[in-house]
C-alpha cells in the first residue's frame, strides 16, 4: 500500500513540473511575440534613432504604459482620445506637441480650432501627468512630443492593436499654429477619397498609408455634427439603411449634442472590424465609407477587413511614417518642462545637449 501511495505521489510531482515546463514554454513564446523589434524597412529621418534615451531615461517607455495601464482601465475611451490628439498634432505643423500648448497673449491655440474643439480635454491631462512622471524619474530629458507619440502607440496597444517600436528624439515647438493653418491642416469629415488620396501624397504617405490610418477609426466616438450631413436633409445612398435609421434616432436633428462609436462592432477594441463595417456600408463618416466606394482604395479596405495581420502591420508602417513628419531635433525646439507651455528660459541645460549629443552618434 505504501508503494502504491509514493507511485500516486510520484506521478503527481512528475504532472506538476510537466505544467510548470508547459507554462515555461508558453510564457517564453508569448514573449517573443510580443517583443517589438525596430522596423528596419522604415527610413528615419535625421536626428530619431531607436534607443535615443537608452542611458538619459532608459526607463521611460515603462514609465509610460504602466500609468495608462491605470487610466484605460478607468476608462478606456481615453486611448482614442490621445491617439486622436496624437493625429492631429502630426498633421498641423508636424509631430512637435504644438496642439498641447495653451493659447497666449498672441492669440489662440490650436485646440480653438473648430476641428479641434471636440479633442478631450482629459486626454491632454494624461500626457501632462505622464510628463510629471517621466521628469520625476529622469529630469527634464523626454520632450513632450515623444511622450505622445509613445502614449499614443500604447493607446493602440493597450486597446488590443499591435505592439511596435517607436522612433524617438523629437523636441517641443516654440508656437502653436493659427487657426486657419490648423483648420486647413486637418482632413474634414466630409472629404471624399480623392481630396484624401491628394492629401495625404502631399505628406509623403501614399493610399495604403491612408487606408491603414483611417482604421485608428476602430476605437472611439464622433458627435453627431460631424456626420449628420449624411443624415440630413437627404440620406446619403452609400449608407446602409438600417445603420442610418439608427442614428437618426442617436442624432434626431442635425445639429444635436449626443455621440456615436465609430466602430459599432467592437468600439472599445482596437482590431480590423472598421473595414468590415466599411464592407457593410456602415461607415460613419464621408472620409471612411467612401474609402470603400473609390475602386483605388476598395481592395485595400476588403484585404484589411479579411486578414487583421495583414492591417496591423502596414499600420504600425503607417504610423512610424507619420509620426515623424515635419519633427524637430537635434538644436531645434525645446524640451518643455510643463507640455501646455513654452519654458520660461530657453535654452539648452548640459544634459539636454548630451542627450543630443548620445543620439547623433547613434545615426
Amino acid at each position: 500500500m505504501a508503494k502504491g501511495h509514493s507511485t500516486r505521489v510520484l506521478t503527481f510531482l512528475m504532472l506538476i513540473s510537466l505544467i510548470a515546463v508547459a507554462l515555461n514554454l508558453l510564457s517564453t513564446a508569448e514573449a517573443e511575440i510580443n517583443q517589438k523589434k525596430p522596423r528596419r524597412d522604415v527610413p528615419l529621418v535625421k536626428g530619431l534613432s531607436w534607443g535615443f534615451y537608452r542611458n538619459a531615461c532608459p526607463k521611460v517607455e515603462k514609465i509610460i504604459r504602466k500609468e495608462l495601464k491605470k487610466v484605460f482601465k478607468r476608462d478606456i475611451g481615453l486611448a482614442a482620445a490621445i491617439l486622436r490628439i496624437h493625429f492631429h498634432d502630426c498633421f498641423v505643423q508636424g509631430c512637435e506637441a504644438s496642439v498641447l500648448l495653451d493659447g497666449s497673449a498672441s492669440g489662440p491655440g490650436e485646440q480653438s480650432s473648430i476641428p479641434n474643439l471636440t479633442l478631450r480635454q482629459a486626454g491632454f491631462v494624461v500626457i501632462n501627468n505622464l510628463r510629471a512622471l517621466v521628469q520625476r524619474q529622469c529630469g527634464q530629458v523626454v520632450s513632450c512630443s515623444d511622450i505622445l507619440a509613445l502614449a499614443a502607440r500604447d493607446s493602440v496597444v493597450l486597446s488590443g492593436g499591435p505592439d511596435y517600436d517607436v522612433p524617438l528624439g523629437r523636441r517641443d515647438s516654440l508656437a502653436f499654429a493659427s487657426q486657419n493653418t490648423t483648420l486647413n491642416n486637418l482632413p474634414p469629415p466630409f472629404a471624399n477619397a480623392s481630396v484624401l488620396i491628394a492629401d495625404f501624397a502631399s505628406r509623403n504617405l501614399n493610399i495604403t498609408d491612408l487606408v491603414a490610418l483611417s482604421g485608428g477609426h476602430t476605437i472611439g466616438i464622433a458627435h453627431c455634427p460631424s456626420f449628420t450631413d449624411r443624415l440630413y436633409p437627404n440620406q446619403d445612398p452609400t449608407m446602409n439603411k438600417s445603420f442610418a435609421n439608427n442614428l437618426k434616432r442617436t442624432c434626431p436633428t442635425a445639429n444635436s449634442s449626443n455621440t456615436q462609436v465609430l466602430d459599432i462592432r467592437s468600439p472599445d477594441v482596437f482590431d480590423n472590424k472598421y473595414y468590415v463595417d466599411l464592407m457593410n456600408r456602415q461607415g460613419l463618416f464621408t472620409s471612411d465609407q467612401d474609402l470603400f466606394v473609390d475602386k483605388r482604395t476598395r481592395g485595400i479596405v476588403e484585404s484589411f477587413a479579411i486578414d487583421q495581420k495583414l492591417f496591423f502591420d502596414h499600420f504600425t508602417v503607417a504610423m512610424i511614417k507619420m509620426g515623424q513628419m515635419s519633427v524637430l531635433t537635434g538644436t531645434q525646439g525645446e524640451i518643455r518642462s510643463n507640455c501646455s507651455a513654452r519654458n520660461t528660459e530657453s535654452f539648452m541645460s548640459v544634459l539636454e545637449a548630451g542627450i543630443v549629443e548620445e543620439a547623433l552618434s547613434m545615426i
